[in-house]
């Protein structure tokens, strides 16, 4: 397989899980092992859209248990004698071969996958952030060589590109540093969110300024969240800013009502 791999250096290495556990697109070339016409083709795919039972192949990694995966879109994209190729947008986790392979059982010929390519992960799309291993090196040697750093700069993204995906919650200065200590973030040091948070799901907590602090499990759904004066909306999970960075409001409290 080749294709769109994010690599998470340093501490961004702490939000790959939420990139690698998102939404993933392929292109597959499946070899059918007799000829379909196109109609009965394009009919057969259609039983591939939306909720699918799965169980992985032989040789994989996992458990093979039945699974069940979703299948947002699949595209036939050309059809050419025995070789189809389509386009296929889908949970992570879902098997390309195994897809191939029950196509053929479908249309009674039997079918097996021949090549394929990702071409988007979560947030990440191979004709928008795609750089060659060749790419990283030229960039790498311009910057040891000379400190030269903006070929370098275009091939590594900031952290915040890979969770834009992710729903967003807004925190103030005052909050910050007590979140990177690990606190959870309470009600009063919420200013703004998206309207997309969910009790219960993985969100983004951002400063003002827009720099990621930590990745976290909201509690409420955005319109309680909004609502609320006091209590926690959100257990952190991931923090990514390193302490220190804002000011320690939260220490001098505790002080000043004499908490040591």
């Amino acid at each position: 397989m080749t294709g769109v791999l994010p690599v998470g250096l340093a501490n961004s290495t702490k939000v790959i899980g939420s990139v690698v556990h998102s939404v993933k697109e392929y292109i597959m070339l499946i070899q059918l092992h007799e000829y379909v016409s196109l109609s009965i083709l394009e009919k057969a795919l259609e039983n591939f859209k939306g909720k699918i039972y799965q169980k992985p192949p032989l040789r994989s990694s996992v458990k093979r248990t039945i699974r069940v995966r979703s299948v947002y879109e699949i595209e036939l994209l050309d059809h050419f004698d025995k070789y189809v190729l389509v386009r296929v947008l889908c949970d992570p986790g879902t098997y390309m071969r195994k897809i191939a392979h029950d196509l053929g059982l479908i249309l009674g010929v039997g079918a097996h996958m021949r090549e394929l390519r990702r071409t988007r992960t979560g947030p990440f799309r191979e004709d928008e952030s795609l750089v060659r291993l060749q790419t990283i090196s030229e960039a790498l040697y311009l910057w040891r060589t000379s400190g030269r750093d903006e070929l370098l700069r275009r091939v590594i993204l900031p952290v915040e590109v890979s969770i834009v995906h992710l729903p967003k919650i807004v925190i103030m200065d005052t909050a910050v540093d007590a979140i990177a200590h690990g606190a959870d973030l309470a009600a009063p040091g919420v200013v703004m969110l998206t309207n997309n948070v969910k009790a219960n799901s993985k969100v983004a907590l951002f400063t003002l300024k827009g720099e990621l602090v930590a990745l976290a499990k909201a509690l409420k759904e955005a319109e309680e969240i909004a609502k609320m004066e006091k209590g926690i909306v959100a257990k952190t999970n991931r923090v990514i800013m390193p302490r220190g960075i804002y000011p320690d409001v939260w220490k001098r409290r505790k002080k000043s009502i004499g908490v040591f």
